[in-house]
């Protein structure tokens, strides 16, 4: 399956917000994709934001913002727990750095992922 590139401005953006945050970079699919305790939780594909939430948080971005979308990196193959942002969210630092936050102390929740050996 080919993958249309992510618009550099969208790549600078998250790589930007995440040089201070304690995670681990990684590409999948030559995406950006950032990881905590193994976990993904925040990362690009094509032109879209997506980020990791617990099901209430999940809930409570929907409700708030209505162009919050399922995560789905084929259509129809939602991704379980992870949401679109739209770029009026991601654009806002304080709104971008509550979900981010959000997402982290979730994602940093989660059972520790061991990393598959090549």
């Amino acid at each position: 399956m080919e993958f249309k590139k992510a618009p550099q401005e969208l790549v600078d953006f998250i790589m930007n917000k995440m040089k201070d945050t304690n995670c681990d970079y990684k590409k999948m699919f030559g995406y950006p994709a950032f990881f905590v305790s193994g976990n993904l939780f925040i990362g690009v594909h094509g032109d879209k934001l997506f980020i990791r939430l617990s099901e209430d948080d999940i809930a409570s971005i929907k409700n708030r913002t209505k162009d919050v979308t399922n995560f789905e990196p084929m259509p129809g193959r939602a991704m379980k727990g992870y949401v679109v942002l739209p770029k009026s969210l991601y654009t806002s630092d304080s709104v971008f750095k509550e979900w981010l936050d959000k997402s982290i102390k979730y994602s940093s929740a989660l059972p520790t992922k061991k990393s598959k050996k090549t």
